[in-house]
């Protein structure tokens, strides 16, 4: 299983690019996706779910061209757009048998695979009550149960995790934790923890451009040497945020400990192991 995306740019008029000259090869696995709003994710995300078409470039999946033949995807697709929209007068058991018939899923299991859905994101005490009372926590857990009925062989998910709490958060990563050993998983999201607890390689997305991609291990590499802790007084953060870029703070009377990426050198800072978060905010800073 092997998806190819080669030389793709998304244009709208003349000269505005959602994306552009954008390559990665995506094999099974979970791929994070990571970039701040407006990077292209959702633009990228919705061009190999088949959803829009390039302007430019190629989308194979085994080496099949899915903009050729979409269906060719559609048929191993399990998709989860940022905007997804339900049917508040149906039940979850209801809305997911609707959106089985639409995809082509039916015979004398789906019932047992709903059933499975339901257990799995904690749906089943709600399962016959309209989706119209749920929380948006729930609605979202509904979307990740239609994008997987069908058993795909390509997941996409566009910020799953808004709106799950703590909770939730790690009963969908365990969820698609077994998918990724026979599926391609994209995840996108904006929350850094959501991709480094589980994604086994990562892209980073900066104004309609790949900065980079790789192992976790590989990008954080990238900034091992840019990472430092010091002690300030708390009436020196605003001061010392336009010379750094501030990672995290803790608060200790009027003293703050300042997690930040290298920039005007510090007296008594102390190197620190970077991790993804660093390694994002430093990039998407700097490239």
């Amino acid at each position: 299983m092997k998806l190819t995306v080669t030389n793709v740019s998304k244009r709208y008029g003349y000269k505005t690019f959602a994306l552009k000259d954008f390559s990665i090869t995506i094999e099974k696995g979970i791929l994070g996706l990571l970039g701040p709003n407006g990077a292209g994710k959702s633009t990228l995300l919705k061009m190999i779910a088949t959803v829009n078409k390039p302007t430019e470039g190629l989308i194979g999946l085994n080496k099949n061209n899915i903009i050729k033949d979409p269906n060719y995807m559609r048929q191993q697709l399990g998709f989860l757009p940022q905007d997804f929209g339900v049917y508040p007068n149906l039940n979850a058991v209801e809305f997911l048998k609707y959106m089985a018939a639409i995809k082509g899923v039916g015979g004398a299991n789906l019932n047992e695979r709903i059933n499975q859905l339901l257990v799995g994101l904690n749906l089943t005490e709600s399962a016959r009550k309209p989706i119209g009372s749920y929380s948006g926590g729930m609605k979202q857990r509904v979307g990740i149960a239609q994008a997987l009925l069908n058993n795909p062989k390509v997941v996409i998910f566009d910020e799953p995790t808004v709106g799950l709490d703590p909770e939730e958060r790690v009963r969908f990563r365990n969820l698609i934790s077994d998918l990724a050993n026979e599926s391609i998983v994209i995840l996108s999201s904006h929350i850094v923890s959501d991709i480094d607890s589980i994604a086994d390689k990562v892209a980073i997305m900066k104004n309609g451009s790949l900065i980079t991609h790789g192992k976790q291990e590989d990008v954080i590499n990238q900034i091992r040497e840019n990472v430092f802790e010091t002690i300030i007084q708390k009436p020196e953060l605003n001061a010392f945020k336009l010379k750094h870029t501030v990672v995290s703070t803790a608060r200790k009377n009027e003293q703050l400990t300042v997690r930040y990426l290298r920039g005007e050198p510090i007296a008594n800072s102390v190197p620190k192991k970077a991790n993804l978060e660093d390694a994002y905010l430093y990039l998407t800073k700097t490239k």
